[in-house]
C-alpha cells in the first residue's frame, strides 16, 4: 500500500495519529477500512467521515491514498517540506509516521 500523509499539529495534549495495515485493510486510530472493493484501474471517492483525502486508487495492484494524519507533542515545529518524506509504501504492519521529534533531555 502506498499512504501519503497531509501532516498537521494536533491541539496540546492530542495522541499523535496511529496507523497499520493489513492486506487491503488499513487502521486508522483503531478504525479499520477495507480498502478491498477499489477496483483494478480504478478509483473511490469515500463519504461520510475519515481521514482520506481525495481518491483512493488501485494500480498495478497497489492502493493509493492520501491521509491526514495529527502529529503528536513531541513533532518538531519544523517538518520537512518534501512530499516524498511524506509517502510511505507499506506491505503489512504498523506504519511509523517519519515526523522530526523535539530532541528530549534524555537525547541532550
Amino acid at each position: 500500500m502506498q499512504i501519503t500523509l497531509s501532516p498537521s499539529r494536533g491541539l496540546p495534549g492530542q495522541p499523535e495519529t496511529v496507523l497499520s495495515v493489513a492486506g487491503d485493510g488499513l487502521t486508522v486510530d483503531g478504525t479499520v477500512y477495507d480498502l478491498s472493493a477499489v477496483p483494478e484501474g480504478g478509483l473511490a471517492i469515500p463519504e461520510g467521515t475519515h481521514p482520506f483525502i481525495g481518491p483512493i486508487t488501485r494500480e498495478e495492484g497497489e492502493i493509493r491514498c492520501t491521509l491526514r494524519v495529527v502529529l503528536g507533542d513531541d513533532a518538531a515545529p519544523d517538518q520537512p517540506q518534501d512530499p516524498a518524506c511524506w509517502t510511505l509504501r507499506v506491505a503489512a504492519g504498523p506504519v511509523a509516521i517519519p515526523t522530526s521529534r523535539i530532541p528530549s533531555e534524555a537525547d541532550a
